[in-house]
């Protein structure tokens, strides 16, 4: 009798606590719900919900052209007066995010909870599939948050969040503040977009950032159209994407080998073949919209054609590696007939507002429209630099701080190499829609005296050469320029440079070439779209320089680095013609170079030991008279350059290229000495690079 009087109690406690359980707690309740027993409420509610979302949810086109799919989190509640409010919302794409928050805004307002009679708020979380699929029970759940707070809801699920993020990659670097790595082909793929009438864009300063260009070209459709179908992981890294792409809300990164594996024959060389050896990898990211970082290390073995590995020993720096490559650095020799050349580049990019770009790095910077620049050039061995572009109205300003060093002999200190310094101005107005005019000046100064970095140049607005002359004349090397550029079409545009190094008005009006008149100019045409065939692009040429220009009565204050010219790769005493083809569909590309040259050479022998002016690295007091000097003086030389290239980019993310090519080279000098005689070159090629940087085979 005990025992079933302690069952009947227990099983009234039971029935008791059940009943309030139902009577003292009710979640909230839409108008289709009013009906519904109290133990269905919940149910009710969760479909409403869903249904609500399913038929007012629109998923944004880009995630439907991305072909994404996943789920999107949200918290949310409904508060004391029956009002639907979001809380937090965890997606990959912003525009999920915001579609949710519309969607979640527009619910009506529904009956509130309520717990013993009183109404009261009450937090949920969902996950909303993407695609959207039909309320299903129970696959369906929302999950009460068994009274977190706000921040402790968010907090848990911080860590989910984060691994959702780096499943996915979402290509920031398109409107990134990175610079477009700066080869001529590739620029090309744009540079009718950024020069259409009636643009505000400045194209000489280069490399550009991703963040103008993508004012003017669509990167990411573009992008869209060279990806081929993968499913597999394999097959999207290997043709499609990034090796590895890291996301999050406030950061980006990714990373990438780098491969320059070429193997080919010079016709005219003693050894059996020509190759090159490199791999690396690049780094390049963001944090938040402002900040992007970039780096690249480079392992390179390699033997070039003969005239390349002979111009590289004539480069040579103090000490006993053999040789410089152009364009790249200091080569240890490896094995008995190649050299190992390690290179590194990176840089900060930093855009504290809209008008300005700050950067500081180890790398290259161009000033120009055409092939060559006779301002700054990229043909030198990189260097740190530091660089400010401040961009407003029609005018866009370019202030360039470079570290440079001069590597001979008779320079070096306790076996340290000279350092020197350089500060460039480049200011570009866009006068009208169809004409640009920019202004240059270059000063150029060593740690003599102590005088290191001097702060004088600092000033962005100031004119070096009255600062010169108030530091002593001697204290520096000054360079003026200009350059043009005129849009006749859209499919037609005519550009130009002047350099001026000295300057003699009387000495032209005498008629006498006087040696002080040390200038240069290019002059240059381009068309777009030629005969009207789509990415056909056809350009054509001409650089003149005179005798003695970027040279210096004190050589370390010549206007170059690394035994290498910072302007034109061949110096001074000269006249070239260059007429350039490129031509690109979808990923398939091919590029043809024709250059003809002038050039004059020095004697160098017993008899004939002066400077004749073409190269940089002699004293101009060196000079055999002060009068009569015309370009191509010494020995006179014709070059023929020619070069053919096709290929095909295996991953347009990486700049991957599968390529052959083919070089001829005629060098026809009129007197022969042991660094100037008569030489033909046939050079093949066939390799697989990942195109970062203008290599100039042409000298």
């Amino acid at each position: 009798m005990k025992r079933f009087v302690v069952l009947c109690l227990l099983l009234v406690q039971f029935y008791g606590y059940s009943q309030d359980k139902f009577l003292n707690e009710k979640p909230p309740v839409f108008p289709n719900c009013q009906a519904v027993e109290i133990d269905s409420l919940q149910q009710c509610f969760n479909k409403s919900v869903f249904d609500l979302i399913y038929n007012n949810y629109k998923v944004p086109q880009k995630v439907y052209d991305e072909n994404y799919k996943g789920d999107v989190v949200v918290l949310f509640e409904v508060d004391t007066t029956g009002t639907f409010k979001v809380v937090y919302v965890d997606a990959i794409y912003n525009e999920l995010k915001n579609e949710t928050k519309r969607v979640f805004g527009a619910f009506p307002k529904i009956t509130p909870a309520t717990y013993n009679g009183r109404t009261t708020y009450k937090q949920y979380s969902i996950s909303i599939r993407v695609p959207l699929v039909k309320y299903v029970e129970p696959s369906h759940d929302i999950n009460v948050t068994n009274g977190l707070s706000k921040l402790e809801e968010a907090a848990k699920k911080e860590f989910d969040s984060i691994k959702s993020n780096l499943e996915s990659y979402a290509n920031q670097r398109f409107s990134s503040e990175l610079n477009i790595q700066f080869t001529h082909s590739d620029y090309n793929r744009f540079d009718r977009s950024m020069n259409l009438i009636g643009t505000n864009s400045h194209t000489a300063s280069k490399p550009f950032l991703y963040s103008e260009v993508s004012k003017y070209y669509d990167f990411e459709e573009e992008d869209k159209k060279l990806q081929k179908k993968k499913e597999s992981w394999a097959g999207k890294k290997l043709w499609n994407d990034h090796l590895l792409q890291l996301r999050g809300k406030d950061y980006w990164f990714t990373i990438d080998p780098i491969f320059d594996l070429q193997v080919g024959k010079d016709t005219d060389a003693d050894f059996s073949s020509t190759y090159n050896n490199t791999r690396g990898f690049v780094v390049q990211g963001g944090l938040g919209k402002k900040f992007n970082f970039y780096s690249a290390v480079f392992e390179s073995q390699g033997r070039f054609a003969d005239y390349v590995n002979r111009y590289s020993e004539s480069l040579k720096a103090f000490g006993p590696d053999p040789a410089i490559i152009p364009g790249r650095g200091i080569a240890k020799r490896f094995k008995t007939d190649s050299y190992d050349y390690p290179v590194a580049e990176a840089y900060l990019s930093y855009s504290p507002a809209e008008f300005l770009n700050i950067q500081f790095g180890h790398g290259k910077n161009f000033i120009g429209d055409g092939y060559r620049s006779l301002l700054l050039s990229d043909v030198t061995s990189p260097h740190p630099f530091l660089k400010l572009n401040t961009k407003f109205w029609k005018l866009k300003y370019t202030n360039t701080f470079m570290w440079m060093k001069d590597v001979r002999d008779e320079v070096v200190e306790d076996k340290a190499f000279l350092t020197k310094y350089v500060a460039n101005h480049y200011l570009s107005w866009n006068v009208s829609k169809r004409f640009n005019l920019g202004l240059f000046e270059s000063v150029l100064w060593t740690n003599s005296n102590d005088r290191g970095f001097d702060i004088n140049y600092l000033n962005p607005i100031i004119f070096y050469r009255a600062i010169e002359f108030e530091t002593g004349q001697g204290a520096g090397n000054a360079l003026l320029g200009a350059t043009a550029k005129y849009k006749f079409s859209d499919d037609v545009n005519a550009y130009g440079q002047f350099i001026l190094d000295e300057f003699s008005l009387s000495d032209i009006k005498g008629g006498e070439k006087s040696w002080k008149n040390k200038y240069g100019y290019q002059l240059g045409l381009k068309y777009y779209n030629a005969f009207n065939v789509d990415n056909l692009f056809l350009q054509l040429e001409y650089n003149r320089i005179r005798p003695y220009t970027y040279s210096h009565n004190t050589i370390v204050l010549n206007y170059g680095h690394n035994n290498q010219p910072l302007a034109h790769l061949w110096g001074a005493n000269f006249s070239e013609l260059l007429l350039i083809g490129r031509y690109r569909l979808n990923r398939w590309f091919a590029d043809v170079k024709f250059i003809f040259g002038n050039r004059g050479f020095d004697y160098n022998n017993g008899t004939d030991n002066f400077s004749y002016g073409g190269d940089i690295y002699r004293d101009y007091n060196d000079r055999p008279f002060d009068t009569g000097v015309e370009i191509n003086q010494g020995i006179k030389t014709k070059s023929f350059y020619g070069n053919l290239q096709a290929g095909y980019v295996v991953n347009p993310a990486s700049n991957l290229k599968l390529f052959t090519d083919i070089t001829i080279r005629n060098f026809d000098p009129n007197a022969t000495t042991t660094e100037t005689f008569d030489n033909n070159t046939v050079w093949f090629n066939i390799g697989l690079r990942t195109d970062l940087f203008n290599w100039y085979f042409d000298n």
